[in-house]
């Protein structure tokens, strides 16, 4: 498969640009900017007061399901990350990139995600979002805001990122450790897990978990550019994992002692919040708001960076279409700016469960594809087991399944959004790449001078 050199498609990545700490900073960053803030309140809803046991139940099927990424990425360490990963297993045709696609769209959502739980906090400094307007018009203003910084290139934006992180995370277990110190009692009441109670609904909840860990995706997607990338890619997804359990569990503590089940239901966009008043009062509010403000700018500009780079390695592999539209500027300019354009009317126009729920399914779909690849084509190049990959498709496919489940049961609507956008992309996907083909094969016959074979 030809990747054509010329200028206008070549991204320009450091090599070893990112250190160990960096690189742990920017997965974290990632993973709890979208996870902690606004999917609590959605997983309690989901399955009650169990949902402190759904993020580790998250944890674990994560932590399989890292396996394959660590030992593609040992294997091949690449700025492309999960596109590359694909390719190696399934070369160029539609399994590639439809699930390229897929892991391309669930990054844009997690943006979206981001932009409207930062709308939704930001809101709580004003007493709410009554009109339902300001939420959606925050989050649109964000991602522009990070599509500016974005085109001031690397260093600044692991600047950026690496202190926001600090402050997040530190200003997280704060949270964390305070709530939990002035909570009356530590008692989570198990006994009332709302009417929730079913299977079903445990791994509805435990899927959205699995949205507060993806962010160990973002390391995999560095690859290249990370210092000793062998050894690093795969510690800094355990450490990052590791970390984030811990947090999450403090948090998912804090929260379920300061409000009742319902109050947590209530507050679902903003439970960190609505957790701070009863223990804290308006201070807490405000802190909180601060830290969720910055962990959510934060998790946006890091996510759009990965994001864009991503498509750009497709584009190159000739996985997608491109067109310049007339714009000036190497092909990762022109992806940052589809990414941001795609981001802007989901921030608009969905509400946040649904695009969690859009999110998940089509991250699921993806990993599931990718650890097939890994079973079926990569074991021996990788040497990777065969159980760990296998559990990780099991697992997958329950929490899949009990997540649309419980989708069709409340909101069907989104169900048909997914389905039909698959569609769209598996068709589109495949005209790309008979015409792409057909191009390649007119070519080398134009080109009928005497070829290398291997």
């Amino acid at each position: 498969m030809g990747v054509s050199k010329e200028q206008d498609r070549t991204t320009r990545y450091k090599e070893g640009s990112l250190t160990l700490s960096g690189t742990v900073m920017l997965g974290t960053g990632v993973m709890i900017g979208a996870g902690i803030f606004a999917l609590t309140g959605q997983m309690a809803e989901m399955t009650g007061a169990l949902f402190p046991l759904a993020f580790l139940a998250a944890a674990v099927i994560v932590s399989f399901s890292s396996y394959s990424y660590i030992k593609i990425s040992n294997a091949y360490p690449s700025a492309g990350g999960i596109g590359m990963y694909l390719y190696k297993a399934y070369g160029d045709r539609l399994p590639t990139a439809f699930n390229a696609l897929l892991m391309y769209f669930s990054m844009v959502i997690a943006q979206s995600f981001l932009a409207r739980t930062f709308g939704s906090y930001t809101m709580q400094l004003f007493g709410g979002d009554e009109s339902g307007l300001m939420v959606p018009i925050l989050g649109v203003s964000l991602i522009l805001v990070a599509f500016l910084i974005n085109l001031l290139g690397n260093r600044m934006i692991q600047g950026v990122a690496s202190f926001i992180g600090v402050l997040k995370i530190g200003g997280i277990l704060i949270i964390g450790l305070v709530g939990v110190w002035l909570a009356d009692s530590l008692a989570v009441d198990f006994s009332n897990t709302g009417e929730a109670g079913a299977v079903g609904n445990f791994l509805g909840a435990t899927a959205l978990g699995i949205l507060a860990f993806k962010g160990f995706t973002t390391i995999a997607n560095s690859g290249s550019e990370v210092k000793d990338p062998h050894r690093n890619v795969g510690r800094a997804i355990v450490i990052s994992i590791a970390a984030c359990v811990v947090i999450y569990t403090l948090v998912g503590f804090a929260v379920a002692s300061n409000l009742s089940l319902a109050e947590i239901i209530e507050s679902r966009d903003y439970s960190l919040a609505a957790a701070a008043r009863p223990a804290l009062g308006e201070v807490g509010v405000w802190f909180t708001v601060a830290i969720a403000m910055m962990a959510t700018a934060g998790g946006i500009l890091a996510s759009i960076f990965a994001v864009s780079r991503m498509l750009a390695m497709l584009t190159e592999m000739n996985l997608v279409p491109h067109n310049h539209l007339g714009m000036p500027g190497s092909i990762q300019k022109h992806t940052l700016v589809y990414t941001v354009v795609l981001g802007l009317i989901l921030t608009a126009f969905f509400d946040l469960s649904r695009i969690a729920a859009l999110g998940i399914i089509f991250y699921l779909i993806m990993d599931i594809a990718l650890h097939w690849g890994v079973l079926r084509y990569l074991r021996q190049d990788v040497k990777a087991s065969i159980w760990v990959p296998s559990v990780a498709i099991l697992l997958d496919l329950t929490v899949l399944g009990g997540f649309v489940w419980v989708k069709l049961g409340s909101d069907p609507f989104v169900i048909g959004v997914a389905i039909a956008t698959m569609i769209v992309i598996a068709i589109a996907a495949q005209i790309f790449l008979k015409s792409s083909a057909r191009r390649e094969a007119v070519e080398s016959e134009n080109d009928e001078a005497p070829t290398h074979r291997h």
